[in-house]
């Protein structure tokens, strides 16, 4: 039997019971897959990562309750936050290796900077099946080429929309890619978001790092700034910074900690 320390942190929060709960498991090296794909089904977390040390930074993982994704921002940004605090408090800057390739996280203080690849998306015809999923017709149907398969963007006419939607998810599982962001531009912010996607067992995703690398260009060229502020809101809420940096987007945010435990497998 072999004991991991596991920790509980809510990213893009400064507050416990906010942004996103992501589980963290520093490894000496790794589990067999299927052992880490059952400890992120028994977390039930929208993500569990993983990692391990590996060229002078950390080889990094990242599970749903149900399959391995290529990117996460939000366990990303838990990972940083717990060797920061747990294995090196020194800490300003980290180099994940992960699937999508070098991932590099700062930090100021409180504030942890993910340094992601850019996913602009492009206008896709979705053959009316994202309002089908919607039951509101959005103004513009995008999608990004690339992460997953691509996630699917529908840009709505306001917050109030946004706010408001309540997709079928048998529909949005169906549409061909990684999940939906529906998305406008924000009454106190440049933009707020919300993302689903019931094909990696989540339904919704309280806060997604890696749908802002496809907001992020978005809303930058729309609305003619580098910098926005940004809010996925969903029920949890998460606080953002971003910055459209052409190939790469930047996403800052802080990080509360909540939980840290042992489990045996």
């Amino acid at each position: 039997m072999t004991e991991i320390t596991l920790y509980q942190v809510g990213a893009f929060t400064d507050a416990v019971f906010g942004g996103n709960p992501a589980a963290v498991c520093p490894l000496e090296a790794w589990l067999p897959d299927a052992t880490m794909q059952t400890i992120a089904a028994e977390n039930n977390l929208s993500e569990t990562a993983f990692f391990v040390p590996e060229n002078g930074g950390y080889r990094l993982r990242w599970f749903t309750p149900a399959i391995e994704v290529a990117l996460c921002g939000h366990a990303t940004l838990a990972s940083a936050y717990v060797i920061a605090t747990y294995i090196d408090s020194a800490m300003e800057r980290v180099v994940f290796h992960s699937a999508s390739g070098p991932l590099t996280v700062t930090r100021d203080g409180e504030v942890f900077t993910l340094d992601f690849p850019s996913e602009p998306p492009a206008a896709f015809d979705d053959g009316g099946a994202v309002a089908a999923a919607l039951g509101i017709v959005p103004q513009e149907v995008l999608k990004a080429p690339r992460i997953d398969g691509g996630k699917i963007m529908a840009v709505l006419a306001n917050e109030a929309e946004v706010r408001a939607a309540a997709p079928d998810l048998a529909k949005v599982k169906a549409l061909p890619g990684d999940g939906l962001i529906i998305t406008a531009e924000g009454d106190e912010v440049d933009f707020v978001s919300r993302y689903f996607a019931p094909h990696a067992g989540i339904p919704e995703d309280p806060v997604t790092g890696s749908a802002h690398v496809v907001l992020t260009p978005y809303w930058a060229a729309r609305l003619g700034k580098a910098k926005l502020a940004a809010r996925q809101i969903s029920e949890r809420l998460g606080k953002l910074t971003v910055e459209d940096k052409g190939a790469r987007t930047l996403i800052s945010g802080k990080v509360a900690p909540y939980l840290e435990g042992r489990i045996r497998v």
